[in-house]
């Protein structure tokens, strides 16, 4: 689906494909969100990590961006990219029984395992 589709959003919404939480932030929680690192392992192996800092657009200039073309409400979740690490430039995809953990410095971190669409 995500080859099909012109953004890559279509094909990370179906069901299941898009872990979220296990909780929420707010804005009053996080002393600077351009200080923030962020890391992505697969199976223990780090595949990404980098500081918010190093975002082509840092979460201000999303923010307001977005704001131009809808109403953003407390609560929303906005899916800001990926660093450099992805799969596709590598060919290294996720395969079922890999386990994939994310996490943010201060925040907390999800981990989660991959399987097998049935």
């Amino acid at each position: 689906m995500q080859k099909r589709s012109p953004t890559f959003t279509l094909g990370k919404s179906f069901d299941t494909h898009g872990p979220i939480g296990p909780w929420l932030t707010t804005d009053d929680e996080i002393e600077d969100p351009l200080k923030l690192q962020m890391r992505l392992t697969v199976n223990g192996e780090v595949r990404q990590d980098f500081p918010t800092s190093d975002m082509i657009y840092d979460i201000y200039e999303q923010i307001a961006y977005l704001s131009q073309v809808f109403t953003l409400m407390p609560g929303d979740i906005l899916a800001t990219g990926t660093p450099a690490g992805i799969g596709a430039p590598t060919g290294r995809f996720l395969r079922p029984g890999d386990v994939v953990r994310a996490e943010i410095e201060g925040l907390g971190a999800i981990e989660n395992r991959v399987v097998a669409e049935g």
